[in-house]
This record gives C-alpha cells, structure tokens and sequence, in this order.
C-alpha cells in the first residue's frame, strides 16, 4: 500500500523539497521525557540507557539476559525504534538483590548512563513526551521556503497521523489484521494480536483525520466535536460555545477522532456520521475491535510541535528539535515539510 493510502493527503502543501533522514543513527535522536521523581531506594532498579540501532525489546532481553532475570521482571514505558539513537529508561524488578553487573550488557549498541532505585516498576506509558533532535541531509529544497513552512507548521500544528511503521513493511500488519477480522478470529501470538489490533485502530484513524484534511477542517472545532486537550485522555462534547473556545487557537486544545472499539462513536452530528461511515468502509475491523474488547478511545487530529527550533548546518543539511507528546510520530511533521522518498517511518 502506498504512503497516502495509509495516512492521508498534507495540510500545508506539497513538500518543499526532499532530503534523507536516518543515513546515520545520529541523525534520529530521541530522548523520553519522564516527570518522575525518582526516590534512591526501592526493589526497583531504574536505568536510564541509550541505544544505537537496538530497538527497545532487544535492549530489554539483553538487560534480563545479563542480569538474570526474566524478561517479565523487565519494564519500560515506550517503544523506540531501532535505526535511530534513542535514550529511555529501563525498570528491573530486584525484590532482595543487590544491583547486577551490567557491564557485559553494554557496548556500542548499548550504554547504561544512569541507574537509581525506586519503590515501583515503571509502567507502560508513563513518560510525558519524546523530545527529537533529527537531521536531513542530501537536502535540495530553498531554505526560504523551507523556513516559511516551518514558521507555518510551528504556529498551526500538523495532522496527527499514525506513521507507516504502525502498519508494517508494506501495509503487512494492515494486510493481517484484514485477513483476521475477515474471519472473525484473532490471532493466539500475544505481541502478533497486539501488533495487528493496534494497525486495524490506526487505520481508522487516519483515514477520518484523512476525510477532515481533505475537508480542511481538522484543525477546527465543529459542533458535535469530542475535544480534548494535548496531554490528556479524557474529552468532551464540542457545542456552539465550545467552539470559539480560545484554547483552540493556541493549540491547547483539539478536535479528536476515533480509536475504535466497543460501540459506536460518541460524537454528535455530522463528526459522528462521518466516523461511523468510515468504520463501515473499513470492511470488517471495527467489529473485529470492538469483539476483542477493545475499548474506544479517543486521538488529537492536531498534532502541536512544542519548543520547535531550526538551523542548517551546511546548505544540504536541516537540524530539526522539538517535542511531542506520547504516541506521536515525528515524520508527521517531516512529512510536512519535505519528502522522504524510501524511508520508513518512525
């Protein structure tokens, strides 16, 4: 399947140029922000890791593997992918041992920078954002241009699209979780039904932040709307008043779309025939989600880029930071801005 017919069309425009992104590790940074308070004592052991071309579950196997633990006493809050340079926090569950060895678990893949205890494991999804520091380079595109964007996409957001990594080398997961739902069945693999539950959810997803880019009005607060703020889970109903809410033009507070599951969508008005006509294109899935028991959620359709800053190294070479919130992608933003002809998504 092809990059537009898993996440949808751009909101600013056609790309202002092409570069690389990922020729090195280097050129994808991705450090967690985690608000925690960590107090030096405790069963836990908490270990703050980086890594280099290691995605997040290999570095856990190692880490158990060295320690001599079971996978299961390992925890962490987010998954990181691997061709990248990434810094996150790692949890090893030592009711009664003292700290381990690690050092046959480091090399240049690997490095243990700090490590403290705590009274509790880490759990999943506890990290308030990931903040980025990515290059491009082999860039051919004008810098005028490339900065007008970058000042346009700093003061009004971008789509929220679940990136291609979601769906799998070539829509894979996407193709699975279809054949599935088809059949009403769910695989018996724990991480495969995860894996492919979750591609099925994004899909929807992305294809109504698709429809309202196309109908330029996924920024926008319309009546029947569930709103919801950046940092939060919860949301409500959008009525006339809700609408001109200020906190909508400082990119505080959104319009949302669905992440299917039990029952239909709780929206009002057009936004709910809208997200119900999707689910009912989307073949068998929504039914097959909602039978899994999954839970419907909700997703900001805007995604802010806090602290966002550039420069150029050299005339080919962008430098690009900022921070999202959790669950974000950051070639949402890239996409933007230039294109990535080739390159997977993170």
């Amino acid at each position: 399947m092809t990059e537009d017919q898993l996440l949808g069309p751009r909101a600013h425009g056609e790309p202002c140029g092409s570069a690389v992104l990922k020729a090195v590790a280097e050129d994808f940074q991705v450090d967690e922000v985690l608000d925690i308070p960590l107090s030096g004592e405790g069963e836990h052991l908490w270990l703050w890791v980086e890594k280099r071309n290691l995605n997040t579950e290999e570095a856990a196997k190692r880490i158990a593997r060295t320690a001599g633990v079971p996978l299961k006493m390992i925890s962490y809050a987010g998954l990181k992918d691997r061709q990248a340079l990434t810094r996150q926090w790692f949890s090893l569950h030592l009711p009664g041992k003292a700290d381990p060895d690690l050092a046959a678990a480091e090399n240049d893949s690997l490095t243990v920078l700090k490590r403290t205890r705590h009274q509790r494991k880490l759990q999943r999804g506890a990290h308030s954002a990931n903040g980025f520091r990515l290059r491009l380079t082999a860039l051919q595109g004008d810098h005028a241009e490339l900065d007008a964007r970058l000042e346009r996409i700093k003061a009004h957001g971008v789509p929220n699209y679940f990136g291609l990594q979601r769906f799998g080398y070539e829509g894979g997961n996407l193709h699975g979780a279809r054949e599935f739902a088809a059949r009403g069945e769910l695989p018996v693999q724990r991480n495969l039904r995860s894996r492919l539950l979750s591609a099925g959810r994004s899909y929807l997803f992305n294809r109504v932040l698709a429809q309202r880019v196309a109908d330029g009005d996924w920024a926008q607060a319309k009546v029947g709307d569930l709103l919801a703020f950046t940092d939060s889970r919860s949301f409500f109903p959008a009525g006339e008043a809700e609408c001109s809410d200020p906190r909508l033009a400082i990119l505080d507070l959104h319009p949302t779309g669905p992440l299917w599951g039990d029952g239909g969508s709780p929206a009002g008005a057009e936004i709910q025939a809208l997200e119900d006509a999707v689910a009912a294109n989307g073949g068998a899935i929504a039914n097959w989600l909602a039978q899994a028991g999954m839970k419907h959620e909700r997703r900001i359709l805007r995604l802010p880029i806090h602290g966002l800053s550039w420069h150029y190294p050299g005339p080919d070479i962008l430098q690009l930071e900022f921070v999202l919130p959790t669950g974000c992608f950051a070639t949402a933003m890239v996409r933007e801005l230039v294109s990535l002809a080739g390159q997977t998504d993170i």
